[in-house]
Parts: structure tokens; sequence; C-alpha cells
């Protein structure tokens, strides 16, 4: 199935594969996939955690304690826990957005969901979410997966790719099209 898939390649992919695999096994890709979006939201909110996962100067001994501690207190537990630890011990946890992303990339496959890769300027309501997955669930017929990703230097609007389609409507882009329109008109 990851072979066949482009987003799911590379040391992230195999890992991800492998996690998809077993959560199938269990029935549990549900729960899995809640676990794995927790870790990622908090992941996005914290400069330290961001700075536990990413940095080689900890050893794997101390990232283990600090991530066991945190999976403890949100309540992520079992085979996302488990497998969170597996990333830590085999020195990969620093590829661990690149896992979340092949896993969801699977589990929409899995489920017949289309994924699309959305960017914004500040993070969305769930209000402005649920009307973003309408949307494209009414232009692609399928149920819509969101992988959400902030970067405040488009200034405002989205940028939404879905497949081989992409939509940019940042205010980035359209203030440099302006700027060039602006140039080839001087």
């Amino acid at each position: 199935m990851a072979a066949e898939d482009p987003s799911v390649s590379g040391v992230s992919g195999r890992y991800a594969t492998a996690l998809f695999e077993l959560a199938r096994e269990e029935k549990s890709v549900d729960a899995v996939r809640a676990d794995l979006d927790k870790f990622e939201a908090m992941l996005n909110e914290s400069a330290d955690l961001k700075r536990l996962v990413r940095s080689p100067v900890f050893s794997a001994d101390a990232q283990a304690k600090a991530l066991t501690a945190l999976l403890d207190k949100v309540g992520i537990t079992g085979t996302s826990a488990k497998f969170l630890k597996v990333l830590t011990a085999n020195r990969r946890l620093f590829a661990v957005a690149d896992v979340i992303r092949a896993f969801r990339a699977l589990v929409a496959k899995f489920k017949g969901e289309a994924t699309a890769d959305v960017t914004v300027a500040e993070q969305l309501s769930d209000k402005n979410l649920d009307a973003l997955k309408t949307a494209l669930k009414s232009v692609t017929g399928k149920d819509v997966a969101l992988n959400v990703k902030v970067d405040p230097s488009i200034i405002g609007g989205l940028v939404v790719k879905l497949g081989s389609r992409m939509v940019d409507s940042s205010l980035r882009t359209k203030l440099n099209s302006m700027k060039h329109a602006m140039k080839e008109a001087g």
C-alpha cells in the first residue's frame, strides 16, 4: 500500500505503514489517529516540545523520560504511546511530524477519504474547519481529511492543495501579483 502512495515513502513512510498495519489489526485506527492529532497539536503549540523532538542534543533516554511524562499527563496510551516511544528509542522522534502526515494519508486512503494540505495564517476555529471540510466534500464527493499548517507569512487567506489541484488565495500571493503587475505597467 505504501509503495503506491508517493506521500508515504522513506523512513517516515515505513514507520507510518507499520503503525497503520498494527492499528488496523487491533481495530484502533481512529483511536491512534486521534492520539497522533493530539500529539501534533501539542507539538505545534509548544516550542519546548519542538526542541525536545528535533534537537540531537537530548539523549534517547532524556527524550524517552520527557515523552513518557508528557504522554501520561495528556492521556495518550496504548499503541500510540508505544509507537512514539519506539520512535524515540530508535532516535527517529525528529521525523514524528512526517510520520503523522504519512499515517493520515494511509488512513484516508483506507477510509476512502481525500486528504487536503491547508496552509493558513493563523489557527482556524472548529467552525471554520468544518466549513472548509464541507466545501471540499462538495467539490470531491468524498470526506476530506485536513493537514493544517499555520504559516503567518501568508498574511491572510489560505492555500489548499488537494491531490494535484492547488488553490492559493493567500494575501501574500495577491500582493506579489499586484507588485508584478505594477512593475510591468511602469
